[in-house]
Parts: C-alpha cells; structure tokens; sequence
C-alpha cells in the first residue's frame, strides 16, 4: 500500500512540476516554429518558381507559355507536397517519436499494400507522359473521359477540367486514355446559310463573297478571309450553302455566330429571305375531282 502511495506521488509532483510543463512548452513552441517556417519556405518557394518562369524568355530555355502554365503549377505542388512532408517528419520527432522506426515499418507496408496501389501507380505514370509528351496543357480546351473542358491544373495523380458551364471535373490521369486537344492548332468555324429554290445560286455567292472578303479587317480572330465552299445539300424547300474560316484556337463557335448573322444581315440588305418550311395540302374532294377529271 505504500508503495502505491509513493508511485502515486511520485507521478502528481512530476505532472504539477515546472519541469514537465517547460518540456511541453518547448514541444509545442518547436511545432509552432516549424509549420511557420513550412508555410514561409512554401511562400517564398512559389514566389521563386513565378520568377523563374517570368524570365524563361531570357534562359537558355525556350518554351511555350502553354508548358509554363502547366510546369510552373506543377512544380509549386510538388513544391508544397516536400515541405510539409519534411514538416511532418520533424515533427514526429520533436514528439520523440522514432522516425527511423516509422519510416522502415512504412516501407514493410508499402510492400503490402502495393498491390492494392496499382490505380494510383497508373495515374502517376500517366501524369508524367501526359507533362512529359506534352499532350495538354494549363489553358487548354480539351475533351476526354467523356468531358469537355478548359485544363485548370495537372498533377501527377487527377487533373482538372472545368466545364463551360461551371463544374469542375476531377479525373484521375489513368482514366485519361484518349485526348482530343482543340487548342493545339486554329479552329475552324463552319456555317450553313439556307437558300430559297426562288433565288439563283449565282447571285447569292458573290454577294456574300464580297462580304467575307471584308470580315478580316473587322475580326482579329480570323486567320484569313472565310470560304464559300458552294452547295453542301439540296433540302426539300431550299439549298444549303457551306461557309468556313479558319480562326485561332478555341474561335471557331464565337466567329460562326458572327457570321451567321452578318451573313443573315447582309441577304437582308440585298432582298434575299430565308426560306421557310412548306407544307403542300390536297383535300379529298378536290383529289377526287381532279382524278374524275382525268378519267373523262
């Protein structure tokens, strides 16, 4: 019994001691200090990577403001990710936690569950070929793994899509299997322009010739003057004129709106309507007359 007592006073004086207090204290203050350097190397780390790529034009390497874009978010992600990993580990041990003891037990376990790892493996590999071949890039309009977006970010593991109408879509990279890539090259914008049977087909080209021969003073998206291809279908109640222009990446759905009604306004100008549905009706009795007429 007293020697119960003795441990039992034992550990009250060692906790309302001033000595244990001091070592939390100092725990605590080291922890502190480590996240607020963390956070500033983290700072100062992505001011460095934005200055770097702000002065690729005077380097010895050239590229692309597309694989700045995308190296540069890269970069500061992985950035992050060293910094605060390296954080983490020092304060493991600040709490005297074994580190090496940790890290040896996490290698026996990352060989347990490697297995179960394949999809992230996957999508690290896809991430580094899709950086690496550049197959797309930050800024980009693409559409893959059935979504159509412009590329808000790349990792290693997803990327990030954001549709035109404001979802953000997540995709792990090994998912992304085929690429369409609508920014890499000029667009081209297509329109057809319904004509009436009434009107002569060669009258209406010239005059929306000499319209599209002026467009590219007016628009800085088109590359050069539109085309009039000539007749793409003869409908049941007019012809269809095809019209194209070639215009920078990711222009060719705003320029087909203008064109479609600079073209409307234009036929407008000259007298020329767009032609309407028809529907020809026969009622019976006349049907009946016209074959009893016949018959006579």
């Amino acid at each position: 019994m007293e020697l119960v007592e003795q441990q039992w006073q034992e550990i009250v004086e060692k906790i309302t001691g001033p000595e244990l207090w001091f070592d939390v204290g100092e725990i605590i203050l080291k922890i502190i200090l480590i996240i607020v350097v963390a956070s500033i190397a983290v700072r100062v780390g992505t001011k460095l990577v934005d200055r770097v790529f702000r002065k690729r034009d005077r380097g010895p390497f050239k590229i692309t403001e597309r694989r700045e874009n995308t190296l540069k978010k890269l970069v500061q992600n992985t950035l992050s990710y060293v910094v605060y990993f390296t954080a983490f580990m020092m304060v493991l041990d600040t709490v005297h936690i074994p580190i090496g003891a940790l890290l040896a037990g996490a290698g026996v376990a990352g060989l347990a569950i490697g297995f179960g790892t394949q999809n992230l493996v996957k999508d690290v590999v896809t991430g580094f070929f899709i950086i690496f071949e550049d197959q797309f890039s930050v800024g980009d309009f693409i559409r893959t793994a059935s979504v159509e977006g412009t590329v808000e970010e790349i990792g290693l593991r997803t990327t990030k899509i954001l549709s035109w109408t404001g979802e953000v879509n997540i995709i792990p990279n090994g998912n992304i299997t085929q690429v369409t890539n609508y920014s890499m090259h000029n667009s081209i914008a297509v329109v057809d322009i319904n004509i009436p049977y009434e009107v002569d087909v060669a009258q209406v080209e010239p005059i929306i010739n000499d319209l599209l021969q002026e467009m590219p003073n007016q628009y800085t998206e088109l590359v050069a003057a539109p085309e009039i291809l000539g007749v793409q279908m003869l409908d049941a109640s007019h012809i269809v004129l095809r019209v194209t222009a070639e215009v920078h990446p990711m222009e060719h759905w705003r320029m087909a709106r203008i064109l479609r009604k600079d073209i409307k306004a234009k036929l407008d100008q000259e007298g020329i309507d767009i032609p309407l549905p028809r529907m020809v009706m026969y009622t019976r009795d006349k049907a009946n007359a016209e074959t009893d007429g016949k018959g006579v």
